[in-house]
């Protein structure tokens, strides 16, 4: 019963298999294989145009990626108050774009809240030189709550990153779990939205170490080659994550791997439900799940082969939560079974 995080899990057998496959020969090497080739034509293909694609090794690695490409002076990127980029990234997007900060916005549910993004811009006037200056915005999708932006509420934060002249990136750690809970196309949950930058990632959906940074614009990109090389990720054996991202686009297998994460919280958390001995935080849209349980409950779960991680409780939930309660993190993916969720629901009782 492992719901600790998806990037737990091993690699989905057909993208092993394709890694396999591609060991034996040669390649030309930093992306220039024919292997590279194809799969960069097949991110143009599931975003209905043309696209500037950068593969590199880690989730961190491409959001600053992403961030130091439109770098400005005394920038200022603007994220929910929980986002990975500032809350678990390490400093690691300030470090590549050379000084530039992360301010926080708010919003509950993970999702940043357009009246309070405004506010914040607000607070950096171009006038106002010792402030510093607004140089993107940066929404994550599926978000940290589990939660989902839907169409609109993309729009709107759009619409106010290009009033402002700023240009939207988009941490998709958990990108296909957001495309299948929404039924969207890529296109539909980026371009068509007003997203610019894209972090596409394919590691905590069943791959062994695969994402890419995609400009939806290739405009964009001129500098991105430079920066990926002086980050040290360009892969010389690039070939390798191009092997991962080929399997794991045939036949829709990365919609499928998402959608089963998916189902199976959805199956937790119809078990949480119905159990006197848990209830939910909020109600999640993806693969991660916030209950709320009796510490006891907790180290009984647990003493039965249970393992989860304990969870900082939101500020606006905290008064929902007990003295002798906790709220914990469940996250399912490709390697949960419907016997793990179910034995999980069983001891839970």
């Amino acid at each position: 019963m492992i719901f600790t995080s998806d990037n737990w899990a091993g690699a989905h057998p057909a993208i092993a298999a394709s890694l396999n496959a591609h060991a034996a020969g040669f390649a030309p090497a930093y992306g220039t294989s024919e292997l590279d080739r194809k799969v960069e034509a097949t991110f143009n293909e599931i975003f209905d145009r043309e696209v500037a694609v950068f593969f590199v090794g880690t989730g961190t690695a491409a959001n600053s990626l992403a961030l130091s490409s439109v770098n400005r002076p005394g920038g200022v990127v603007f994220c929910h108050h929980d986002a990975h980029v500032i809350a678990d990234e390490c400093g690691a997007p300030e470090f590549f774009s050379h000084g530039s900060r992360l301010a926080p916005v708010a919003g509950t549910d993970g999702k940043i809240d357009p009246a309070a993004l405004e506010a914040e811009i607000a607070r950096y006037p171009k006038e106002f030189i010792h402030a510093g200056q607004p140089m993107a915005v940066t929404l994550t999708q599926a978000t940290e709550a589990g939660t989902v932006y839907r169409p609109d509420e993309i729009r709107a934060i759009s619409e106010i990153a290009k009033a402002h002249g700023l240009p939207l990136h988009m941490d998709g750690a958990r990108f296909a779990n957001a495309l299948v809970a929404l039924d969207l196309s890529p296109a539909e949950m980026t371009a068509d939205l007003g997203i610019d930058i894209l972090s596409f990632g394919g590691t905590k959906n069943g791959c062994w170490c695969a994402e890419a940074l995609v400009f939806l614009d290739p405009g964009m990109a001129t500098q991105a080659p430079f920066i990926r090389k002086r980050a040290a990720q360009l892969f010389s054996k690039s070939r390798f994550i191009a092997a991962q991202f080929d399997a794991y686009f045939a036949d829709d297998l990365w919609l499928e791997i998402a959608r089963h994460a998916n189902r199976m919280a959805e199956r937790l958390q119809e078990g949480l439900l119905a159990s006197g001995n848990a209830r939910l935080a909020w109600k999640c849209d993806a693969n991660e799940i916030f209950p709320i349980l009796p510490k006891a409950k907790a180290v009984e779960l647990r003493s039965e082969g249970a393992m989860f991680y304990d969870w900082s409780t939101p500020r606006p939930y905290r008064n929902l939560v007990a003295e002798d309660e906790g709220m914990f993190r469940l996250v399912t993916s490709f390697a949960t079974t419907e016997t793990d969720v179910d034995r999980f629901i069983e001891v839970l009782g």
